[in-house]
Formats: C-alpha cells, sequence, structure tokens
C-alpha cells in the first residue's frame, strides 16, 4: 500500500466574497472608504469584483443579495503595515466610520492579539460585515495578555 501524496500547497487566499444589499453603495464604501480598486463589474448578475492589494494579488467579490431578510454578517481581516493601522483610526473617523476594538467597542486605538501577535483594528462596511485591519508583528507571542490596546503592549514589549 502506498502512502498518499501530500496536498497541493496553499500559499495563501485569493479571493473572498460578501453578500450586500446595495451594490453601488457598497462598491463606493469600498472604492472610496478603502481604496480599494474596481477589477470588474458584470451588471446583469448585480456583482463587482474588486482588487485588495495590487492587481492580480488578490479580490473581494461583491454580490447584492437585495433587501432578502436572510442576509449574513461576515468577517474579512485585511492586511497592512503597522504604521497604516496606527493611522487607522483618525483615517476612518474622517471618513464616518467608526473604528471599533476586539469587543465591538468604539476604539481610539488598535489592539494586540497576543497569541498570534498581531495589531488589529475593526470597523463595519454598510451591511454590517466586520472588516478587519491586521498587521503581524516581530515581537514573540504572548498568549497569555489576552488582547490589549496597541498602547499596552507597547509597554509591556518594552519592559520585558
Amino acid at each position: 500500500m502506498t502512502s498518499p501524496r501530500p496536498p497541493v500547497q496553499i500559499v495563501g487566499l485569493f479571493e473572498t466574497h460578501l453578500t450586500v444589499a446595495n451594490l453601488d453603495a457598497s462598491v463606493r464604501f469600498y472604492e472610496e472608504l478603502l481604496g480599494l480598486e474596481l477589477a470588474y463589474r458584470l451588471q446583469d448578475r448585480h456583482v463587482a469584483f474588486l482588487w485588495t492589494g495590487r492587481q492580480g494579488g488578490s479580490m473581494l467579490g461583491v454580490w447584492e443579495a437585495g433587501t432578502a431578510p436572510n442576509t449574513m454578517r461576515l468577517h474579512v481581516a485585511f492586511a497592512c503595515s503597522l504604521a497604516d493601522i496606527l493611522i487607522a483610526p483618525a483615517r476612518l473617523r474622517e471618513r464616518g466610520v467608526t473604528p471599533l476594538g476586539f469587543y465591538g467597542e468604539p476604539a481610539e486605538e488598535p489592539v494586540v492579539i497576543g497569541w498570534m501577535p498581531a495589531a488589529s483594528l475593526y470597523f463595519r462596511d454598510p451591511d454590517g460585515h466586520l472588516l478587519e485591519y491586521v498587521a503581524m508583528l516581530d515581537d514573540a507571542p504572548r498568549p497569555g495578555i489576552g488582547v490589549v490596546p496597541y498602547s499596552a503592549w507597547i509597554r509591556i514589549v518594552s519592559a520585558s
């Protein structure tokens, strides 16, 4: 009996999709507020694809479901630089979007998820999907601290 060959190696996530109530409003949100570039739109299918990062790298598909009562709210995390995550709360507020902490509370700064560790900031799109800016940190993981504000993480790392 021969052993099975290893699975195909996955090197990243290429695309993810969200359902939205209003395609035009969602495309505006993702283009104007988040700076994503429209890759392609199929009007007859009520779908648009937006590049996340460089063209051909990865994309977000938004599909208009209209006002159907069966909607789902999902989560998408966008990889960003730490520098951009640190300025993101102000940039989001300038655009009328409330930055959120790990537990959904309004936030003034990103949080750090200790087990990863990663700096993270959350917010919602017009359909209530939970979006996240995230940057992996070079520090050693500290699962015991849980989730802390970024400023607290800096104090913890500096003290050790």
